[in-house]
């Protein structure tokens, strides 16, 4: 297995960005103002997340995707952790903005994410680095 932090040609990414119902002006603004996180697992592109510094003290995940078939295998896991230590020393907090839906919930939750608030059906979730 393999993360790369992607800095050029990020566009390549699009297709597996918007698989999780992104709009596209929206992914080419993450892409334009966050760094781009890819996991390779036997030479194939597995998931991408792009996260996005917000204010000073944190970091968000803006999007994480994985290919259909390759969900529930641990590589988004995976990435979220190389994402945590990562950003470990350089946000206080590591946050998410997810649908509300349960498993994704309980993803996050398995990885330490804390429920911080809600806003209409959007929760967002938040992880202290510190």
């Amino acid at each position: 297995m393999e993360i790369l932090e992607v800095t050029e040609n990020k566009e390549q990414y699009a297709d597996l960005l918007f698989t999780g119902g992104e709009q596209e002006s929206a992914v080419s603004g993450y892409l334009d103002k966050g760094k781009l996180f890819a996991l390779y697992d036997d030479f194939d592109l597995k998931t991408a997340a792009v996260v996005v510094k917000e204010g000073k003290d944190t970091c968000e995940i803006k999007i994480l995707a994985t290919y259909k078939m390759y969900q529930g295998k641990g590589y988004a896991s995976s990435l979220v952790r190389h994402i945590i230590q990562y950003y470990k020393e350089k946000c206080e907090y590591l946050a998410a903005c997810v649908r509300e839906n349960e498993k994704i919930l309980m993803f996050y939750e398995g990885l330490g994410f804390k429920y911080s608030h809600a806003v209409n059906d959007m929760i967002y979730l938040k992880l202290s680095m510190k």
